[in-house]
């Protein structure tokens, strides 16, 4: 099983677009946002583009817009966690979160494998004690390039992509 990570969208339809259409192409079915898709309309926009799970973490941007209280009624394909998220997904329990401080934090209980956060909008990955704490970069193209990753749940592989190198539309 592989799963999507993103973070930062920040209303960048355009890239999100692509992200998503390549997600599909993949077959993957769970997608964790690290937070900041800032708007009602961006966050329904994924909803609507995207055919599995929706996992979350709200950052600054989305707290600053409300989007939790916008988006009220339940939708049946997404989560929302206001501080962190986490997931069991095999033998793997993965955090994940906004702000690099909270990531830091949940890393060192030492309760995850792997911890996701962003706000930095740029990749990073470290490690503490036994979790990996790893940033997939952000799909605004603000302050550096698009990225994201896929993680292969089977293989325990990460895989950074960068937007401008996928193959399509």
């Amino acid at each position: 099983m592989k799963i999507g990570i993103i973070s930062d969208t920040h209303d960048n339809k355009e890239n999100l677009k692509k992200t998503l259409s390549f997600l599909k192409k993949e077959g993957i079915k769970i997608l964790i946002h690290c937070g900041d898709v800032a708007t009602e309309e961006t966050l329904e926009y994924i909803l609507e583009n995207f055919e599995g799970r929706v996992l979350l973490s709200l950052g600054n941007v989305d707290k600053d817009h409300q989007l939790e209280e916008k988006i009220r009624e339940k939708k049946k394909n997404l989560e929302i966690f206001s501080d962190f998220g986490e997931i069991k997904l095999g033998n793997k329990k993965l955090a994940f979160c906004h702000f690099p401080e909270k990531g830091e934090e949940l890393a060192n209980t030492g309760k995850y494998q792997i911890v996701f956060f962003g706000h930095l909008h740029y990749p990073k990955e470290k490690k503490i004690k036994n979790t990996k704490l790893i940033n997939p970069g952000n799909l605004a193209n603000l302050y550096f390039k698009a990225t994201f990753l896929i993680y292969d749940l089977e293989n325990d592989k990460l895989e950074l992509k960068f937007l401008e190198k996928l193959n399509q539309i």
